[in-house]
């Protein structure tokens, strides 16, 4: 199998990382060049640009930021567009719409293509360590053939049924994740302010039964005051306006994350978008003041 990699960034490099490491021929390609020198030095092949990645591999994963940028990166709309996915696997691991994922996944069969939905939970460290959660959805033989790749990555992976059953898990996971660490930032928060003892906080939190892999990973990095990027504010709120999107769309009432969307968008105002989403916590202190 020649397999493709689009999008190095926070999530996606780490990824192909363990790809190229794990003995799968990989090419590559990032808009930013310099990100991809890291996978060339590991033994994959950069390529110039998404055409060639497309030309040397049968198989292509994208780990892209959006939807314009997976539609750019395709050439959607234009003769590109089939030439590339035809005859390929695509395997859309980033997080999108659901209705997006379905359209595409729709053009891909039309072009000749076949298409799979793999998005992953975790962030940056599970990454590194090969301990990503996946979800697929399409065709069985399709997401079959697509296990191989997703070994190397995750620890578990859970067959969703068709598409866009894996983006409306992965979005249903999201919304968990960011009420959970919003409201461990809330606490600290408060703790805080009541002049308890942060750490003793943290370390009663730790002991009980509330305490997670997420909150013992992003309790030192409340306490250290270390917003280096696991998970992107930015990415979060993104995250937060598709699973409200979702939930408009179905009707669904979603009042924890409609707060949370809140407190993100500050966030991303006060200038915190590039840092972790820990970095909630300045809009904490925003609306509390000094």
């Amino acid at each position: 199998m020649n397999v493709g990699f689009l999008g190095l960034g926070v999530m996606g490099r780490p990824m192909a990382l363990r790809l190229v490491r794990s003995g799968i021929p990989l090419t590559v390609w990032n808009r930013t060049a310099a990100r991809a020198e890291p996978l060339r030095a590991a033994g994959a092949r950069v390529a110039a640009d998404p055409a060639e990645v497309f030309a040397r591999t049968d198989t292509v994963l994208l780990m892209l930021a959006d939807e314009r940028a997976m539609d750019e990166t395709l050439g959607r709309g234009t003769p590109d567009f089939a030439a590339r996915v035809g005859g390929r696997t695509l395997v859309h691991m980033g997080t999108t719409s659901p209705a997006y994922s379905h359209g595409l996944e729709a053009d891909v069969r039309a072009a000749g293509g076949r298409y799979v939905e793999a998005p992953v939970s975790g962030s940056r460290a599970p990454a590194e360590r090969g301990e990503l959660v996946a979800m697929t959805a399409g065709d069985e033989e399709a997401v079959r053939s697509v296990g191989p790749l997703l070994a190397p990555l995750s620890r578990r992976t859970f067959a969703c049924g068709p598409v866009p059953g894996a983006l409306l898990m992965k979005l249903s996971v999201n919304l968990f994740l960011i009420t959970q660490v919003t409201g461990l930032t809330e606490a600290f928060h408060f703790a805080g302010r009541q002049g308890l003892d942060r750490r003793l906080f943290l370390e009663v939190l730790g002991a009980g039964p509330m305490a997670s892999p997420v909150s013992l990973m992003k309790a030192p990095k409340l306490l250290d005051g270390d917003f280096a990027v696991q998970a992107a504010a930015l990415d979060v709120l993104k995250n937060n306006r598709l699973i409200a999107g979702a939930a408009r769309e179905a009707g669904i009432a979603s009042p924890l994350l409609d707060a949370c969307h809140a407190l993100f968008e500050e966030t991303v105002a006060l200038g915190h978008g590039g840092e972790d989403m820990v970095a909630v916590l300045r809009a904490l202190e925003a609306r509390t003041g000094a």
